[in-house]
């Protein structure tokens, strides 16, 4: 592996991509274009900001909570550990344990051995005893290449409740299929979107 080299972990985005149920779809057209005779190309994009690779604010589900504009950056920029996570169920604790998270405090982990866009019938959540484990080891920051560390179905929510008020950092829907096991250094900073409950993200893994 080359040292230093950039892995772009985020999901492309485009009027195909997946759209979790209910939630308002990428689109976008251009409002001024060369074509046209206009000065220059400019777009206006409609979309929510959990299509694509995205951070969770706390904001999300607490009314008066931290929106993704005031964020820590600092739990989205360092070292972290990808994981070669289940393929199907729920995300366990005994899926995290080997890990080093007091030198690796961010976790992502990979659960699909594909790169498709759209919304999946089926994908791997967070047992909510492996949330309250990430809590309990002060992990920074946890990622998973699926729509939702919890399950489609789920009413309650319970991973994002418990992880939110803890102050770890989610993302969600990253590519990861593509990315050996093991260190990297994480970068995906949030857009400074003041009063938003989450942002795009453009996340990459630098190679050690």
């Amino acid at each position: 592996m080359d040292r230093g080299r950039l892995i772009d972990i985020s999901q492309p985005v485009d009027p195909s991509i997946g759209t979790f149920p209910g939630d308002t779809p990428f689109s976008w057209e251009f409002t001024w274009s060369l074509a046209a005779g206009d000065s220059c190309n400019v777009s206006r994009v409609v979309t929510s900001p959990h299509n694509g690779t995205h951070a969770d604010a706390p904001l999300h589900f607490e009314d008066g909570a931290t929106g993704i504009g005031d964020v820590e950056l600092d739990r989205y920029v360092g070292p972290c550990w990808v994981v070669d996570g289940p393929r199907e169920g729920l995300l366990q604790p005994e899926h995290l344990r080997s890990i080093d998270v007091d030198t690796y405090p961010r976790l992502l982990v990979r659960t699909r051995d594909d790169a498709r866009t759209g919304f999946p019938d089926e994908f791997v959540a967070l047992d909510p005893s492996a949330a309250r484990w990430l809590v309990d080891h002060e992990i920074r920051l946890i990622g998973l290449d699926t729509p939702s560390i919890d399950p489609v179905d789920s009413r309650e929510l319970p991973s994002h409740h418990t992880l939110l008020p803890a102050r770890t950092a989610i993302l969600e829907n990253l590519q990861l299929a593509h990315v050996e096991p093991g260190p990297y250094e994480l970068i995906a900073l949030p857009l400074r979107w003041q009063g938003l409950d989450a942002s795009p993200v453009r996340a990459v893994l630098r190679t050690l």
